[in-house]
């Protein structure tokens, strides 16, 4: 199963639609991370916040192949999808194991295949130095087997691109 997660606007829902089984919209219209972990123990991968993302935990986890598409904000993800990064954290569970000769949460949902980053925006080297280094670090906290981060000048350069 393929995820897009995305900040774009929601013109872009009905081309990525298309493309893979599940489109995540992170437009910001829904509540942050408490910190509860009750995703983790009370009602594992299913947040108490009752909003769109109440169940992204899931999504998220069983996706084979993540895409994130992103606006660079100083090396990072933007604010939208960090937030959605932080509220599916209940893919995994609050028991630890070795993965790469390092400790990591115990995966709920298994292994997967690929996560795939694209940032857009003004970005210099050492900001791409930094993205390609947490998206390497990101797939394997969350378990994909490999990782690939594209640059991307204008986000309009996606819609000629096979997802």
């Amino acid at each position: 199963m393929k995820t897009i997660l995305h900040d774009l606007g929601e013109s872009y829902d009905l081309l990525f639609r298309n493309k893979c089984e599940n489109v995540i919209h992170a437009d910001g219209k829904y509540a942050p991370c408490q910190g509860c972990f009750g995703c983790w123990t009370k009602h594992p991968a299913q947040c108490y916040m009752k909003d769109t993302l109440q169940t992204v935990c899931r999504t998220i986890g069983k996706a084979d192949e993540l895409i994130i598409i992103t606006e660079n904000h100083y090396g990072s993800y933007s604010p939208s999808i960090k937030n959605v990064l932080d509220r599916s954290i209940g893919g995994s569970t609050p028991f630890s194991t070795y993965r790469g000769k390092q400790m990591h949460h115990t995966l709920r949902y298994g292994k997967k295949k690929k996560l795939t980053v694209y940032a857009y925006g003004d970005m210099t080297t050492d900001e791409m130095n930094t993205f390609r280094y947490m998206a390497e670090r990101n797939a394997l906290n969350y378990g994909y087997s490999a990782y690939e981060f594209r640059y991307i000048a204008n986000p309009n350069e996606l819609e000629g691109m096979a997802l």
